[in-house]
């Protein structure tokens, strides 16, 4: 006869032990990078495979997450699958699991630190474009938790990273229009880790006209403001700044204002030259 508090007992031990394995795999590939920065004598030992988790260990978490109401227990197992998510053949197991829809059942969590390391295992797992076409049923609800949670919080920048890569290509776009006064409020009041993701996601040929050059015009003079006479950088900034996001053309930012030189507005499209020629 099943027992399911045992099962999930022993599964909660597999998990924390899976956690630990990974956990020693990274401490290791640091040590061997960092012997590789301190040059010769090179390091003999052959090179670290790509880190994989086995596909039965991967189905035992998905079953965990539907099968306890521990917080804790739920928080580490998303933790584990939002790390075996950064391997490309991890995130296509998962989806073949169906733990997208499992993990996307956690957004529902009233706890916030479940939410947040939902969000984030969602955020590895959306980089598949397959992952995508499954995840985008989820970002009405990804709205709706970014302009709900705390101001700055753990919560809302974990969803706002979500959105931005949903929105790498425009087949989502319409899903979060209505969310775009949270973003322009994000951009007035939140910190710089808010204001970068909510300024990408404002840079949108869906976007009303006026909104969209307005948010333009900000990011044009806030560049122009971060430059010398010369055009130089003034000084550095750290890289969850906006100001580095302007300087350094992030894939995300890059790929928006490349979108944007094509919009039929003509005033669009100068703004979008005044950013990318400062």
């Amino acid at each position: 006869m099943w027992e399911p508090r045992g099962a999930a007992v022993r599964t909660a031990a597999l998990l924390l032990g899976a956690g630990a394995c990974y956990c020693l795999w990274r401490l290791a590939a640091g040590g061997r990078r960092a012997a590789a920065a301190r040059g010769p004598p090179a390091d003999s030992s052959p090179p670290v495979s790509t880190h994989t988790m086995d596909v039965d260990a991967l189905q035992k978490l998905i079953h965990l997450l539907q099968a306890t109401d521990d917080p804790l227990i739920q928080e580490q197992a998303l933790i584990t699958l939002s790390n075996s998510a950064a391997f490309s053949v991890n995130q296509d197991i998962i989806r073949n699991l169906d733990g997208l829809s499992v993990i996307g059942g956690m957004l529902s969590n009233c706890v916030p630190k479940v939410k947040e390391k939902a969000l984030n295992a969602l955020n590895n797992l959306s980089m598949n474009i397959k992952n995508q076409e499954e995840i985008q049923v989820f970002i009405t609800q990804v709205c709706r938790t970014v302009e709900s949670a705390p101001l700055n919080s753990d919560v809302q920048l974990a969803g706002l990273r979500l959105l931005t890569n949903m929105s790498v290509t425009s087949d989502y776009h319409q899903k979060m229009i209505n969310s775009i006064p949270c973003f322009l409020h994000l951009l007035s009041e939140g910190t710089e880790r808010t204001q970068v993701p909510s300024l990408v996601l404002l840079f949108d040929n869906c976007i009303n006209r006026d909104i969209l050059i307005r948010a333009l015009a900000f990011a044009a003079n806030l560049k122009k403001s971060m430059n010398d006479e010369e055009g130089t950088m003034i000084e550095e900034y750290s890289e969850d700044s906006i100001f580095f996001t302007l300087c350094r053309d992030s894939a995300p930012f890059a790929q928006r204002l490349a979108s944007l030189l094509h919009h039929p507005d003509t005033e669009v499209k100068e703004q979008v030259v005044r950013i990318l020629t400062q």
